[in-house]
């Protein structure tokens, strides 16, 4: 029981380290400044826009190419936007793990 409590205490001292030495990290870290927010906002758009873009330019390929009933250039624009999503997805994560 008494060995229980001293765990937690020693695990609570961990993490109360763990977040002052976060926050002193985040007041070393320079400010941001607006123009870095308009580039990632730049980057996020971009990066859902062109395979988006890729996938209407391939789906309009496919339609005269093998014309049915389906629409390739729908189908391409849902893909585009879903891969370009996750890779947006990506970028934002990995700039958030690198802070």
């Amino acid at each position: 029981m008494i060995e229980q409590r001293d765990q937690r205490r020693r695990g609570l001292g961990r993490e109360v380290g763990r977040r002052a030495e976060r926050k002193l990290e985040a007041r070393r870290r320079p400010e941001r400044s607006a123009w870095f927010g308009l580039g990632m906002f730049g980057l996020v758009g971009w990066s859902v826009a062109i395979p988006a873009l890729a996938g209407i330019a391939l789906g309009l390929w496919l339609d005269r190419e093998f014309p049915g009933q389906a629409s390739w250039t729908l189908t391409g624009l849902i893909l585009g936007v879903a891969l370009g999503c996750l890779n947006a997805w990506f970028w934002i994560r990995q700039e958030r793990d690198r802070d």
